[in-house]
């Protein structure tokens, strides 16, 4: 075929395809290949039977084939079979072969006519076969029977879909002669995917089976529907054969002197059956494959690359050989502590583009959820004043105070300052669990080694719980260290010269320029269907105001909300919702926004959420405060009989209290990461540099701890096979690129019938008839009547035809050992019939009597 170097690549293609199944790995290669399509009983598992020479597929009634059978043909000197899922197991017996086919159809399909995408995966060593890869598709049908699903048509059609749209793809088109052709299924979906017709081939099926006196001869010629490959004709064995265990062998004997028998298409006999089919495959695939090779070779050079880096470890990889082991400890060891630093330092190399973790979560905590809890156990101003009146009130005792007692401000500012330790300590919860997460996001590179990234993660993580308990006692003492003495002679204090100057709200307006934007994002507006549904906004957070708009351009505004008197809420999410919700709600009981009291905002993620809290509070808009009923019912004429003495010693206790809290906030919003950071995660750091590795030595056996795992020693050794079969496939298609010589596709042919209304049945017309030309009368199959005939002729069908003969030839009837075909007549005559054998021939010198018919006698052959 001048291929011989392309044969050796599609085993290599093969291998490649093994490769990419057994590490689980989609072939993304779209490796050329042929798939085998048409309807129910077409006859395409019985070709591929012949192909092996072997029974091996499941027979029955309706849908048999019910997965991918994707089958590789490998030319050989021993004959057996391999399944993919069965690795290392050689079939000898093909019934077994069908028995295993069977079984894991059902497995994965059911016991009933349900289908699944998942191939089988078979290859098939024989030296009765040429190298070849064919996919054994289900055939195309029309309704559900048994458990099925009612869309089986539609599934099946999906199915055929996902491999016969791939241009590496050839279309093995299947179709049985005893029906119309025009009506194929599998010429139909063919010309839908392959319009010019480069990758499909024609098989006719089923040819003795055809209504006696009509034949398919035309098709086989390509003369009527055409295709640009044309069509090859097969005869597989019927269904008594198959239950009579005809030998597949016999069965292509007869199949090759049914070709040569039949005067309809003994003239292309040597074109027609399943050996040439066999051959015409494997030379059109191998072109096939030439076709794609610029294609397969830059698919193949990025796979390489993308394995490149990955292989480099496992090269001169010994499992068992302990200096090994110990070189991997330690490498992975000190690979852990720097991926543990790189996630919390951060790094520019692998930067997920996707959630925050690490450092960056670590970072949102300290600085957006941890003040966020500080503000939360802002002071409810009711209650506030009432315990300051309390406190005034007990401390002048029976007498009337004349002045502000600064032991009220003490034992308020105290009482506030214990409320610190509840949210300091959920700041030191939130980092450990982040801190946990992060240990087990590193030891995932450790995953060769189950022992080691167990012992690892145990180690790393009860350290980090050690730390845990330090660093909350060093919290507390902070705290402690601020309730043991009130500075007011500090800078920031305003004194009690200025606290009846000031007040909440001045102190609030400092903190944030008017106009400054704190924070800019998309926010979904939670309104009901019926009075416009929700939709996503663009909001932007300033001091001032709360504005949104249509899109991030910011020209279509659509609301600007003020901030006064504004607080938040917390709102459940509803039943089929996905988001986060918060609520905006005014003080004073007033619309928010048009007829609505609040307004509900909405996130993906609760960090959003938090993030626009703490936002807010940098705003001035604080969360709302559950108020205890049994508080307002208990003495509701405290507050009320307040005298204007002690009303201006309350407010002025206040503002001192606002003060010195807010100087006491800022110090612990300062202290807290510096003391997190040093106490445990810059600790967790060295701990893991320095004393890791030690523990890792005291905690066991080290040859036991480097044991690798089984899948990861299937994934090296797998990886590794791909790998090599990548790189030799290059070397391969280097050689074969420039060595060997492809046959050229066929000229396109009018295949618009296909599209069209089904034409008539192409089986229609008389065997062994063709159009005569119009210049002369039809001539009639018999001995040539150029020169006279013999007198004594052989039977004019007594040998094999050759039709191969040159033109020039003269045949003579009466040599027995001629078998050549009849030439067309020259004139209108007509000839006897041939005579029995036996009769001895014309003398050398005889007279010739040439034989004329008349028109009104007609010949036996007729």
């Amino acid at each position: 075929m001048g291929n011989r170097g392309m044969e050796d690549l599609i085993p290599l293609i093969n291998k490649l395809q093994d490769a990419f199944s057994s590490i689980g790995q989609s072939c993304n290669l779209d490796l050329p290949q042929i798939a085998v399509v048409g309807g129910q009983s077409a006859g395409k598992s019985s070709v591929l039977e012949n192909f092996v020479g072997r029974d091996f597929l499941p027979r029955g009634s309706g849908i048999v084939t019910r997965r991918p059978l994707i089958l590789q043909l490998v030319n050989s000197k021993v004959e057996y079979a391999e399944f993919l899922h069965c690795k290392g197991r050689k079939f000898v017996d093909f019934d077994e072969v069908r028995l295993e086919i069977e079984a894991e159809t059902e497995r994965v399909t059911g016991s009933n006519k349900g289908i699944s995408t998942v191939p089988i995966n078979l290859r098939v060593y024989s030296p009765n076969v040429l190298n070849l890869t064919l996919i054994d598709l289900p055939g195309m049908t029309k309704v559900a029977v048994g458990d099925q699903p009612v869309d089986i048509e539609h599934q099946i059609m999906e199915m055929l879909m996902q491999f016969i749209t791939k241009d590496s793809c050839l279309i093995l088109a299947v179709t049985p002669a005893n029906t119309d052709l025009a009506n194929s299924d599998a010429l139909k979906i063919s010309k839908e995917v392959d319009p010019q017709g480069l990758r499909t081939i024609g098989v006719i099926t089923k040819l003795d089976l055809m209504d006696e006196g009509t034949d398919a001869r035309d098709i086989l010629e390509n003369k009527l529907l055409p295709l640009r490959r044309g069509y090859i004709g097969v005869v597989n064995r019927s269904q008594k054969d198959i239950d009579g265990k005809k030998d597949i062998r016999a069965a292509l004997a007869a199949e090759r002197k049914f070709f040569l028998s039949h005067p309809g298409y003994r003239h292309i006999a040597e074109r027609m059956g399943t050996p040439h089919l066999q051959k015409t495959l494997n030379q059109q695939l191998t072109n096939h494959i030439r076709d794609t090779l610029p294609g397969l070779r830059s698919k193949l050079q990025s796979q390489v690359l993308s394995l490149e880096k990955e292989v480099e470890e496992y090269k001169n990889f010994r499992p068992d050989d302990p200096t090994r082991k110990t070189k991997a400890l330690l490498q992975m060891v000190q690979q852990f502590g720097v991926d543990f630093e790189k996630c919390i330092e951060g790094s520019g190399d692998q930067v997920d583009t996707s959630n925050l973790s690490g450092g960056a979560k670590i970072n949102r905590i300290f600085h957006e959820r941890f003040p966020f809890e500080l503000v939360k156990m802002e002071f409810d101003e009711k209650e506030l004043r009432r315990e300051i009146s309390y406190a005034i009130k007990n401390i002048h005792g029976v007498r009337t105070g004349l002045f502000t007692p600064d032991l009220a401000f003490e034992a308020i500012v105290k009482k506030q300052l214990i409320k610190l330790k509840e949210p300091c300590l959920k700041c030191i919860d939130l980092v450990i669990q982040e801190l946990i997460n992060t240990v087990r996001q590193c030891t995932n590179k450790l995953g060769s080694y189950p022992r080691l990234r167990e012992e690892t993660e145990r180690i790393v993580t009860t350290y980090v719980r050690e730390r845990d308990s330090k660093t909350k006692e060093q919290v507390l003492l902070l705290i402690d260290i601020e309730l043991s003495y009130i500075n007011t002679n500090h800078e920031d204090f305003i004194g009690f010269a200025n606290a009846q100057q000031r007040t909440a709200a001045n102190i609030t307006k400092k903190r944030v320029m008017p106009n400054q934007v704190i924070r800019r994002g998309w926010l979904t507006i939670n309104i009901s269907i019926m009075k416009g549904g929700s939709k996503d906004y663009w909001f932007v957070l300033t001091a001032e105001s709360l504005s949104w708009y249509k899109d991030e351009e910011e020209k279509e505004k659509k609301y600007m909300l003020p901030l006064d008197n504004l607080k938040l809420r917390d709102v459940e999410k509803g039943f089929m919702s996905s988001k986060q919700v918060f609520a905006i709600f005014s003080t004073e009981q007033r619309n928010v926004y048009k007829d609505l009291r609040q307004i509900e905002l909405a996130c993906d993620a609760q960090e959003d959420v938090d993030s626009w809290k703490a936002s807010f509070l940098r705003a001035g808009v604080y969360p709302e405060k559950d108020q205890p009923a049994s508080e307002d019912v208990m003495n509701p004429s405290d507050t009320v009989s307040m005298d204007p003495q002690l009303e201006r010693q309350v407010e002025t206790i206040r503002n001192l209290v606002d003060s010195y809290i807010g100087i006491v906030n800022k110090s612990i919003r300062d202290l807290m990461p510096k003391t997190i950071m040093h106490l445990m995660i810059n600790s967790a750091k060295d701990f893991i540099h320095s004393e890791l590795l030690a523990y890792l030595y005291s905690a066991g056996d080290q040859g036991s701890m480097m044991e690798e795992s089984p899948e990861q020693a299937q994934r090296r050794d797998e990886m590794l096979r791909m790998y090599h079969a990548l790189k030799e496939a290059l070397v391969l298609i280097g050689d074969i690129s420039t060595t060997t010589i492809s046959v050229p596709v066929p000229p396109p042919v009018d295949d618009k019938w296909i599209a069209k209304d089904p034409s008539p049945p192409p089986a229609s017309r008389p065997a062994a008839a063709t159009a005569p030309p119009p210049s002369r009368p039809p001539a009639v199959r018999g001995p040539t009547p150029g020169p006279p005939p013999p007198l004594n002729p052989s039977p004019a069908f007594g040998g094999p035809p050759v039709p191969t003969r040159p033109p020039g030839q003269t045949a003579y009837a009466g040599d027995p050992n001629s078998g050549s075909v009849p030439l067309v007549p020259s004139r209108p005559a007509r000839v006897p019939p041939a005579l029995p054998p036996g009769i001895p021939r014309r003398p050398p010198g005889a007279p010739i009597r040439p034989t004329v018919i008349r028109p009104s006698e007609p010949s036996l052959l007729d």
